[in-house]
């Protein structure tokens, strides 16, 4: 029997193999398959109001099917942020708080994400929800200070995370196991504002899996502005933890909530000691 599985495998990759090489036959049938998966995408309805999005592969197909399940917590700050305020979301990933920011509260986002396989999706998901006067890409990562470094990542699929910028450790304190990586410019919050004269923001989202407390080390002038944040720290990375509060509570922050999914207390991971940490002044 595994010679039978072993025989047809290997005669269907040869004819697979054929296929594509007849040229132009092959090219447009190569094209055409992947116009189809590009252009698949999940409805989402949530509150009331549909969502569509783009979901070529079953990363980006997890993240729309676990919308209102996998951060709760961050719909729920969401929902309380004022109507038509300013949001900066950092880690915007493929865009699905930045689109229900902008959709249920009328939040003029900007949505800085620096993975080139993630930003094709952020920008099919601004389309898809007819977004595009509401949401700004903005495609480079947040740092401490202005600098040309390294983005380090490791996952090439649309969807992925844990990335870092600059650094060599990741989510957790630990060495980033590192797939791709490509040179690129990185900036603080307060560059940012200054430099790209972005608009301050009123709440600032950040997820970037690590150097948070370097981005909110070098956001302090935008800091001042902000009347709440969410985000997410690794309470077992002791110096992202601490330096992140030591910054928070300077800039005249309290925290009153830190919160996951009740899914994620049982995991034997680094999720289950990573809390949405939200402060507000």
């Amino acid at each position: 029997m595994k010679s039978l599985v072993k025989f047809m495998l290997l005669n269907i990759s040869k004819f697979i193999s054929m296929f594509f090489e007849l040229g132009i036959i092959g090219n447009y049938f190569w094209e055409s398959l992947l116009n189809v998966i590009r252009s698949k995408y999940t409805i989402v309805h949530y509150k009331g109001v549909q969502y569509k999005f783009s979901t070529p592969n079953p990363l980006s197909s997890y993240r729309a099917k676990t919308f209102s399940t996998k951060e709760p917590e961050t719909l729920d700050w969401i929902d309380q942020i004022s109507l038509n305020s300013v949001v900066w979301d950092i880690g915007a990933n493929v865009g699905l708080y930045s689109v229900y920011a902008a959709k249920s509260r009328g939040c003029d986002v900007y949505a800085f994400e620096p993975s080139i396989f993630n930003l094709e999706l952020l920008a099919r998901n601004i389309h898809l929800n007819n977004c595009a006067n509401k949401i700004t890409i903005v495609p480079l990562p947040l740092c401490e200070k202005l600098s040309f470094n390294t983005l380090k990542m490791t996952s090439e699929n649309w969807g992925g995370a844990l990335s870092t910028f600059g650094e060599d450790f990741g989510h957790d304190g630990k060495a980033i196991k590192k797939v791709f990586e490509y040179p690129t410019i990185g900036l603080s919050m307060t560059e940012a504002a200054e430099l790209f004269a972005i608009p301050k923001p009123d709440f600032i989202k950040m997820d970037v899996d690590g150097i948070e407390h370097l981005i909110l080390k070098g956001g302090a002038q935008v800091l001042d502005h902000v009347r709440g944040v969410l985000v997410e720290i690794n309470d077992a990375f002791t110096e992202q933890a601490k330096n992140a509060e030591t910054i928070m509570l300077g800039a005249g922050f309290r925290m009153v909530a830190k919160k996951h999914a009740d899914c994620f207390d049982d995991v034997h991971s680094a999720a289950s000691t990573t809390f949405n940490q939200i402060w507000t002044k």
